[in-house]
């Protein structure tokens, strides 16, 4: 918790880079992930509860242990003794009299924190930043809005998509019969834990199936040529090359080299031959001769930065960065990867854009836009997924048509 505070790196990031170089036993390892996410999801209930115990100001280092310790108490019913002594131990000797003080209170006061808790407003129930809450409030009503922040505060189920150009699913389930197939779409299986003989081998990539929804409205050819113009880190492009059947081209593009890097390493992996990395940066004039050179493209996808506000199960800390202008600086960088994109697209292409945002800003409105400012752009499709509506991830995708 130290780390993600001071550095203010992603929490992902930290856990994996701290988790690797631990040697823990499994179910070590799944206590640690278990509390370190526990905490990132409800920082705001957490808080709540120990300023109702202690109104004296805590120094950030006592708070995160306090957290960790409330956490286990109330959310994860750890035994009191473990909770509390676990808690104290951890501690520098000169804070061990406050964390003990603290957590002794908070089993002797469980009842009346529960029930306060029970009394605050949604933000602050389901921790989660007032101004989000409320734009959802206004865009879904007050019970979808809440149905959604219970569901970013649940731990995200793990879904694999079965890499067909190594392997078929019959052939799959006989050897990974732990994978359970999802109903009405053959192409995803769920897992209780990571399948890590099947990701090695390339047989499938751990991916939500609402990812698959832009790559089937896109719905590439073989022997097409296909911009990838934001792909990594590649799930969505091993799937194109995978609906191709491995056959024609496609230029993946990421602007950061590391992430780039795991594009490439993600679709060696998967034999997903038809794909070329290359690094680019839309939001800059400059375009290499590379992706020029096999321009104009059949199809065109744009898989958006964005807020991120439909994944923010998986991404437990993307809550705690979001700012209130972000929902207008992001749809000017949208519009500007997707101009540019755009200009590569042949007449009668297809350009599919899609998000993992839940906010019309990111979705409707950023269409709406580039059909009145960019000539020659029809919308042909548009869908979603939500949450609370469809069992996944949020998604979002418009398929354009360039008619001239």
């Amino acid at each position: 918790m130290r780390l993600w505070r001071k550095q203010k790196r992603f929490a992902d990031s930290i856990i994996s880079e701290l988790l690797g170089n631990a040697n823990l036993t499994p179910s070590d390892r799944a206590l640690a992930l278990e509390l370190f996410h526990g905490v990132l999801r409800n920082l705001s209930l957490l808080d709540f509860w120990i300023d109702c115990l202690r109104a004296a100001h805590i120094e950030n280092n006592v708070r995160d242990i306090l957290r960790l310790g409330l956490y286990q108490l109330f959310l994860l019913k750890t035994p009191e003794h473990a909770a509390v002594h676990e808690s104290v131990v951890m501690a520098p000797q000169k804070q061990r009299p406050i964390i003990n003080a603290v957590l002794r209170a908070a089993t002797r006061q469980r009842s009346e924190l529960l029930a306060r808790a029970n009394a605050q407003p949604l933000f602050v129930r389901t921790s989660h930043p007032q101004f989000l809450v409320e734009r959802w409030q206004q865009h879904f009503g007050a019970e979808y809005a809440e149905e959604l922040c219970k569901w970013n505060n649940r731990p995200a189920l793990m879904y694999g998509r079965i890499n067909r150009l190594k392997i078929d699913p019959e052939t799959f389930l006989q050897l990974y019969p732990d994978a359970r197939p999802l109903a009405g779409n053959p192409d995803f299986m769920e897992f209780d834990t990571l399948p890590a003989a099947a990701l090695d081998s390339g047989h499938c990539y751990i991916q939500d199936p609402s990812t698959a929804i832009a790559c089937q409205l896109l719905d590439p050819k073989p022997a097409e040529k296909i911009l990838d113009a934001c792909a990594a880190p590649g799930g969505k492009t091993s799937y194109l090359a995978q609906l191709m059947q491995n056959r024609g081209t496609i230029i993946a593009c990421d602007r950061d080299p590391e992430r780039l890097q795991l594009l490439a390493n993600n679709v060696a992996r998967l034999g997903a031959i038809i794909v070329q990395p290359l690094r680019n940066d839309w939001t800059r004039d400059h375009l290499p001769n590379e992706i020029a050179s096999i321009a104009p493209f059949d199809r065109v996808l744009i898989d958006a930065p964005c807020t991120n506000t439909g994944v923010m199960r998986r991404r437990v800390d993307v809550r705690w960065r979001l700012r209130p202008e972000d929902f207008s600086r992001m749809p000017n960088e949208q519009f500007i990867i997707t101009r540019a994109a755009f200009q590569l697209l042949k007449p009668g292409g297809v350009l599919l854009y899609s998000t993992c945002s839940l906010e019309r800003e990111e979705n409707e409105r950023l269409v709406r836009r580039l059909l009145a400012e960019l000539p020659g752009l029809r919308l042909e499709a548009q869908t979603d997924s939500l949450p609370f509506r469809d069992g996944f991830d949020g998604a979002f995708a418009a398929k354009l048509v360039r008619v001239a």
